[in-house]
Parts: C-alpha cells; sequence; structure tokens
C-alpha cells in the first residue's frame, strides 16, 4: 500500500521575507509605467437666463419639435434699432440658444457691419466675457475674400475649390458626407458661442443647411454613461487648415483672434466632452465633428468608437435634426455652436448650378465648462412643465 501523500511530502524550506514599501514594490514591478496625467474638466455655473417676452409680439413659427424657430418676416435692422433693441436682442439670443438655430427671410436691410454688430450684442446681452469679440478665421478672412473685414469669414465654393478644401469629402464615391458635420472653431481656446450666416449669392438648386441639437444627443444617452462622458476632456484640432495654408503659398493668421487665448498656427485646445450652456443651463454632448481629433485618457479604438457613434446618432435620429433651404439672397441663419451642429450640403458642385457664397460673423463666448449641477434639455423642460401645473 502506498504511503499517504502526506507522510512522503518534504516541508519546503522557509523563504527569506522582506517587506517591500508600497511605492519600491509598484517601481520595480513596473519600472517605466508613470500614470497619464489627464487634462481636467473645467467647472463652473452660471444662472440660465429668462427672456422678457419681448419678441413674442413677431410672427414666428418652430422648424421642428426640437430644433429650430423661424420668423418669416421680422426685418432684423428694425431690432438693432428698436428703442428696447437691448431687450429684443437679449430674448433672441435666449431664443436661439434654447432652440438652436432661428432663420430670417431676405434681409435686405442687413450689410456686414449690422451683421457683425447683432452677433456682437447677442453674446454680450447674454453674458460672454468682455475680452471676447468677433472671431478672425485664420483661413477665411480678409485676405481670402473680396471685402477687407478680417471679422467676416467669406464663405465661398469657388475659394474653397482653390484651397482644396472640399478634396475630403470623395466625390468619386459618395457613400458618406458624414465628415461634413461640425460646430464652428472649436479647436480655439475660446470658441464661438453664436454665428450668424448672410448667404449672397445661392445655386440654382442644392446648397441647403442641417442642424443637430446638441442637447438631445446627451439626452439620448443613458445615464450612467453621461455621467461617464461628463468626466472626460478631448482635444480639438484642426491641422487641415495649416496643411491648406501651406500647400496655397500664405500663412494662417496667427495674430489674436478676437480674444487674447486665440493666437498662433497650433489650432488645437481642450475642451469638456459634455458642455453647459451658460444661457440655458442646459448639457450638450460638446466633442462632435471634424474640428476634434480625440478624448483623451482612452484609447485610439475607444475614442473613435465614442466620436463616431456621436455622429451616427445624428445621422440615425433625423427628428433631431432640422434642414433649412435657403430660399433668397439675404437669407440669415444664426446658431448657437455650444449646442449645435451643422453641415452644408454640397451637392451643387458638381454640375452647372452656380456657386454659393456668403458673410459669416461669428462671435466668441467663454471657455467651455460643465456645471455638474445642470440638467438636460428634456429634464428641464419637463421641470418647468411641473412647476407650471403646481403654480410653483
Amino acid at each position: 500500500m502506498a504511503p499517504a501523500a502526506t507522510a512522503t511530502a518534504q516541508k519546503p524550506e522557509e523563504a527569506p521575507s522582506k517587506t517591500i514599501p508600497i511605492k519600491e514594490s509598484l517601481a520595480v514591478q513596473n519600472p517605466q509605467l508613470q500614470e497619464e496625467e489627464l487634462p481636467k474638466v473645467l467647472t463652473g455655473h452660471k444662472e440660465p437666463l429668462k427672456p422678457s417676452g419681448a419678441l413674442d409680439k413677431y410672427e414666428h413659427f418652430d422648424s421642428t419639435p426640437i430644433i429650430g424657430r423661424e420668423f418669416p418676416s421680422l426685418d432684423i435692422k428694425e431690432l438693432l434699432r428698436a428703442p428696447n433693441s437691448d431687450d429684443l436682442i437679449r430674448d433672441l439670443a435666449i431664443t436661439i440658444s434654447q432652440r438652436g438655430v432661428v432663420f430670417f427671410r431676405k434681409q435686405d436691410n442687413i450689410d456686414n457691419d449690422l451683421q457683425k454688430e447683432l452677433v456682437q450684442r447677442l453674446g454680450e446681452l447674454s453674458g460672454k466675457p468682455a475680452t471676447s469679440k468677433l472671431h478672425i478665421h485664420p483661413v477665411n478672412n480678409a485676405a481670402r475674400g473680396n471685402d477687407k473685414d478680417d471679422e467676416i469669414s467669406v464663405i465661398s465654393s469657388a475659394n474653397a475649390k482653390k484651397l482644396s478644401l472640399y478634396k475630403y469629402l470623395n466625390y468619386n464615391k459618395k457613400q458618406t458626407q458624414r465628415t461634413q458635420w461640425h460646430s464652428d472653431i472649436t479647436f480655439e481656446p475660446v470658441p464661438s458661442d453664436y454665428a450668424l450666416l448672410r448667404l449672397t449669392q445661392l445655386p440654382k438648386t442644392g446648397g441647403d443647411t442641417l442642424w443637430a441639437s446638441g442637447y438631445e444627443v446627451y439626452d439620448r444617452i443613458s445615464k450612467p454613461l453621461q455621467k461617464f462622458l461628463e468626466t472626460l476632456t478631448a482635444t480639438y484640432a484642426q491641422p487641415g487648415f495649416k496643411q491648406a495654408a501651406d500647400n496655397n503659398g500664405f500663412k494662417l493668421f496667427s495674430s489674436e483672434r478676437g480674444a487674447p487665448e486665440n493666437v498662433g498656427e497650433i489650432l488645437e485646445a481642450i475642451h469638456p466632452v459634455i458642455r453647459t450652456n451658460p444661457v440655458t443651463g442646459w448639457k450638450s454632448v460638446f466633442a462632435f465633428g471634424h474640428h476634434v481629433e480625440k478624448i483623451n485618457g482612452l484609447s485610439e479604438d475607444e475614442s473613435k468608437h465614442f466620436l463616431d457613434w456621436f455622429v451616427q446618432l445624428v445621422l440615425e435620429n433625423h427628428d433631431l435634426q432640422v434642414r433649412h433651404r435657403w430660399q433668397n439672397v439675404n437669407d440669415v441663419a444664426i446658431w448657437d455652436n455650444r449646442s449645435v451642429y451643422h453641415a452644408a450640403t454640397p451637392d451643387y458642385l458638381e454640375g452647372d448650378y452656380g456657386e454659393r457664397s456668403g458673410s459669416r460673423s461669428v462671435s466668441l463666448g467663454e471657455r467651455p465648462y460643465l456645471d455638474p449641477q445642470s440638467l438636460s434639455r428634456r429634464e428641464a423642460l419637463r421641470a418647468q412643465a411641473l412647476a407650471q401645473e403646481t403654480g410653483a
């Protein structure tokens, strides 16, 4: 009969013990491992603004339930010169921030100076920093257009063709236009609050612009994932502009571009993935479109997954979009870049449909931040409806 295992087992030699301090232990196990210090999410708080009702008398209708409003007969110059102009423009700013984008038809009384005045006052009367003025685009400034005004971004299909800015759209195989979607100049340390586009030349057909609600994208994300995304920042960059400048023999505008923080030829900034609009107090997904390079702290695959997924949420949910047809010369759209994205439709570029051009004025706002106590759009509207029901 074989002896029991316990009888034949030999007692192992006692290994000499050594107490290793925690720091030394980590260093021995991972001599090259150092935790990357991630950028912190900038936080802040501002009380949301409430409209006075000064704008209510003007005819208007909502373009869709979620996004867009049109004032079919309002004259913008009338707002600028009215006795209660500040109240009207402040209410217009609140309306734009709540509805995302607002449309006006055939504003033949407006020129570049008046549209610049309007978009700057929209920001000022809704509380933007005193140092934030009108943006000077690093490429589409006076040097690229016929005007001698750096605060007017010349939107021109003819210029874009010359600068090869359309080459990434791959017109030979029109399988997707997802790369068109963006918010303006998010690569700046101080990006835009409001932007105004007035088209001065229309193609025979085509050239529509689409806007989508960043508020609604946020609302369609599950709560646990919302909370995770709120902890993250992203790197926003646009190296394509530098490449276009180098390829065409000119320099980017590197002096102060409307705010002391916006200088230099490196078009890159770090902002939150989720930001709070200070006018409404609503959260939205900000890391969206072709000015976003990566989500910081995630792997390349993880970052790409989320950035692609944000765009996919817009592409697969047309109820959070509005598509605007430009009908007349001097039609105007004004939108809040903090909470909406937009995409032009380059369907007119092939064929004999003519060119599309316009004047864009872009106001600069505040450094993007997240208010941890802020609500989503749907949460805020539910709370507002409940307060009205209860008389609170």
